[in-house]
Parts: C-alpha cells; sequence; structure tokens
C-alpha cells in the first residue's frame, strides 16, 4: 500500500487552516466522532487481567522525549513487525496448523472457534517471543529508522467487548514501543483491523466476502474510540499513528464516502488527544494508484524481472512523485521483494498460488514454485541476485520521495518476504544506503 504523512511536525508556528491544507484534511467542527470517547482509567473488557508482562522497557510520560525526526530531508528507512498483534495464516502457519482445525482461517475465527482460554494461552506466547527485544536491536543495527507496528482494534482498551477476539496484547504493544524507543527507532502504529473488518482480508482480522466496516456508523465511532487510545495513550511516545490500514474504497461510493469523513474525523480526534507532534498517517483505499506488490494479479506476475524493473521506474515512481504537488509527503508503507504469489497461504488459509495454479478456478500456472519460496539457502545465486536487485529498485523509488517501509520483518517459512533473512541471505544489504545497482530508474546500472 501506499500512505501519505500529515506532518505537523514540521510546521512550527503554522496556522490551523494551513496545517489541515498541508495534510489535505478540512476540518469542521461536526468532524470529530458524535459518540463520546472512552476512558481508560477504569477496568476494561479489552484488559488482560489474566496477563503478567515485564514493561520495565515499557514508555512513560517521564521519559526523555523523542529526538524529532526530519521528516522531509532524511528518508524513512523502516520494516513492518506484520504477524505480530494481528495473526496472518502466511506468516505463521503453525499458529494455524496447530488448531487442527482447517476452519480458523483469520484471528476472528481463532478466537470464535477455540476455548478461550486456549486461544489465549497460545497469543500470550506469541506475543512475548515472535519479536523481542533483540529485533528492535537487529533492526536498529541494520540501518533502519522506523518500525511500523500492525495492530487490530480488539487490542486496544476501550470498554466495549469485541468478541469473538482475544483480547490482551495491549501490555505487549506498550512494551514493544518502549523497546523501539530504547534503541532509538520511530515507532508508526497502524490500526490494521477495524471492527466489521475495513477489506474483508485475513490481514483486517477476518476473512470475508461481506466487509461491514463503512456500513455501520457504530464501527466507524468504534474505530475512533480505538484511536482516541492510542493517540492519548501511546502518542507521547510515538512518531506517527496511521488512522487504519487499507479500506476497501472501491466497494462502492458508500464506502469512498464513509473513508473520506473518517480521515477528517480521525485528525480531528488525534489532534484533540495527542501532542501536535504526533503525525497523521492516511492511506489511499486502493483508489487511484497501484498497490506496490506486483503479484496479486496474472497480468503482473507475468512480467519477466526486467518488466518488474520497468514497472517501477516508469509507473510507480512517478505517481508517487505525482503527490508532491498537492503537499502530499508520500511513503511507501508496504513493499517486499517477493516476485510471486507462492509463498504458503498467502492468499488466505487453504488458497493457493495463481503461480503454480494452485490456486484454481481454471488459472494457468506460470511455473513451479520450488526455489522460489520457503528456505532462501535453496534458493539460487541468480535469484538472490534479482531479488537484491528488485530490493534496490523499490529503495529508489521509495527514496524518490520521502522514504520506505518494507513487508515484513520476519516470516516463519517465506523468506522472499523477510527483511531478516534478506539481510541474511545477503539480498538485502546490512546498510541501506549501500548499491550494487545504483541508477537503476535512471538507466545508468548495469
Amino acid at each position: 500500500m501506499r500512505w501519505y504523512l500529515c506532518f505537523v511536525l514540521l510546521l512550527g508556528s503554522t496556522p490551523a487552516p494551513a496545517l489541515a491544507q498541508q495534510c489535505r484534511l478540512v476540518i469542521h467542527s461536526a468532524s470529530a466522532p458524535s459518540t463520546s470517547l472512552p476512558s481508560t482509567n477504569s477496568q476494561s473488557l479489552n484488559s488482560p487481567s489474566t496477563t503478567s508482562v515485564s514493561t520495565s522497557a515499557a514508555p512513560t510520560p517521564t521519559q526523555t522525549p523523542f529526538v524529532p525526526f526530519a521528516y522531509g530531508s532524511t528518508p524513512v528507512r523502516g520494516v513492518n513487525l506484520g504477524g505480530w498483534f494481528v495473526l496472518e495464516p502466511w506468516i505463521t502457519p503453525s499458529i494455524f496448523n496447530n488448531t487442527n482445525n482447517n476452519a480458523i482461517i483469520d484471528e476472528y475465527t481463532f478466537g470464535q472457534l477455540q476455548d478461550d482460554q486456549t486461544a489465549l494461552g497460545v497469543l500470550q506466547q506469541h506475543w512475548d517471543t515472535w519479536i523481542t527485544e533483540n529485533d528492535f536491536i537487529a533492526i536498529a543495527a541494520a540501518g533502519l529508522t522506523h518500525v511500523r507496528i500492525p495492530v487490530g482494534y480488539w487490542s486496544v482498551p476501550t470498554n466495549t467487548s469485541v468478541s469473538p477476539y482475544i483480547p490482551g496484547a495491549w501490555p505487549y504493544l506498550q512494551r514493544a514501543v518502549g523497546w523501539a524507543r530504547s534503541h532509538g527507532l520511530h515507532t508508526i502504529i497502524d490500526l490494521h483491523g477495524a471492527p466489521g473488518s475495513q477489506n474483508g482480508y485475513d490481514n483486517s482480522g477476518q476473512r470475508t466476502n461481506s466487509p461491514q466496516w463503512a456500513l455501520n456508523s457504530t464501527n466507524v465511532n468504534a474505530t475512533l474510540a480505538v484511536i482516541q487510545v492510542l493517540a492519548s495513550e501511546l502518542g507521547p511516545n510515538v512518531d506517527a499513528i496511521e488512522l487504519l490500514n487499507e479500506v476497501a474504497g472501491f466497494l462502492g461510493s458508500a464506502w469512498d464516502s464513509a473513508v473520506r469523513q473518517y480521515w477528517q474525523s480521525g485528525y480531528a480526534v488525534v489532534r484533540q488527544a495527542a501532542d501536535d507532534n504526533v503525525v497523521v498517517v492516511i492511506g489511499d483505499a486502493f483508489e487511484g494508484v497501484e498497490h506496490e506488490y506486483q503479484i496479486f494479479s496474472t497480468l503482473e506476475l507475468s512480467r519477466s524481472e526486467d518488466e518488474h524493473i520497468q514497472f517501477a521506474c516508469q509507473d510507480t515512481l512517478p505517481t508517487l512523485a505525482g503527490f508532491a504537488p498537492n503537499n502530499m509527503w508520500t511513503v511507501t508503507g508496504e513493499w517486499s521483494t517477493a516476485t510471486t504469489d507462492c509463498a504458503t497461504w498467502l492468499n488466505g488459509r487453504g488458497v493457493g498460488a495463481r503461480w503454480d495454479g494452485s490456486i484454481g478456478g481454471g488459472t494457468t500456472a506460470l511455473g513451479s514454485c520450488e526455489g522460489l519460496t520457503g528456505d532462501w539457502t535453496t534458493f539460487s545465486n541468480d535469484y538472490i541476485a534479482y531479488l537484491r536487485k528488485y530490493w534496490e529498485v523499490q529503495v529508489e523509488v521509495g527514496e524518490a520521495v520521502q522514504g520506505w517501509i518494507y513487508w515484513t520483518w520476519k516470516t516463519e517459512s517465506a523468506d522472499e518476504w523477510s527483511y531478516q533473512k534478506g539481510l541474511e541471505g545477503g539480498w538485502i544489504p546490512k546498510d541501506p544506503t549501500q548499491r550494487l545497482y545504483p541508477g537503476l530508474c535512471n538507466g545508468t546500472s548495469s
């Protein structure tokens, strides 16, 4: 996806109307949510009362303030911590396999089709071990500046039932923010899943053919309540709050209208609840520009290696650069080095790949998935060399605007998606400024 950053941080004494123009958001008093927003001081149904988490690294209001990041002059170089607080079957297939229930296809059914305590026990182990402080140390050592942490609404305490989701991740999220701060990393909190699902994909928490988020004002107001808690509780210790990931604006005018109003209202909520230095991040809702991944259609998969490079340079880069005249500072918020959809369950648990035709539906296979996914030690030297070139061209595109955030830091069994494994295998450099193929988009690279 692409997302756009409203940089209140750098505008200093700019008058309020100019701030709204800079963010392309015109705030009216009616834009604020009509419902009263909750306090987190009282016991919440979302509170993990059975959870004991060491929060010695968690931030407190008395800690040293962040050193502001020089957005616009220094490129954002970051990585997503995917699959941690929002389960995705392709990132951690073992969690789903271990349920011995093929009907469990997302985090919604993970809570719905299991005993609560069983599900909670698995999740607590996952939250405690999938990403640790050592990962933050490694991310900083790799020369990255930011972590984007996806979180589901069900993990944010709002005094509202989130059943069948299993709450309890909040103290682990607080600890994560503390770890990032301790190791000099700037944090973007990304609301990745909303009530009713904002897109119907498993990465929203619920895989469904009938997402409901935009069709019910109760869902939208509940999402604003979540944003209020994120802004008030985590705002002092993070750089940015992303209002909502990948809203399906393409589903029709009701969705388009709802998300536009939600950006306005969400912006107002953050400004009311947090310091003006907290950046507000909005996405394109799949409207008007291409997705950064070139693998989710047969047309994209059919491109040759050179054509993938050309598309990034000749289509993606100009499109991103086109937002600059509209005061839209732009970061490529998700992209990867994957050139196929071969990763197990990338298209959903129990769903195959277009690349090898296993997705069915009359899809014609383009090739075998062997050697293109899984353990990187099975990758050929030529494939690794291309992964490096593909990484470099997408970084070149991202740094032609305001930066990039790679998806994702780690996976269980799809190394072509893993920044961590890319560092290990050599197709991602330990210094993100290093180039083997400089000038890919200007024709000077060999």
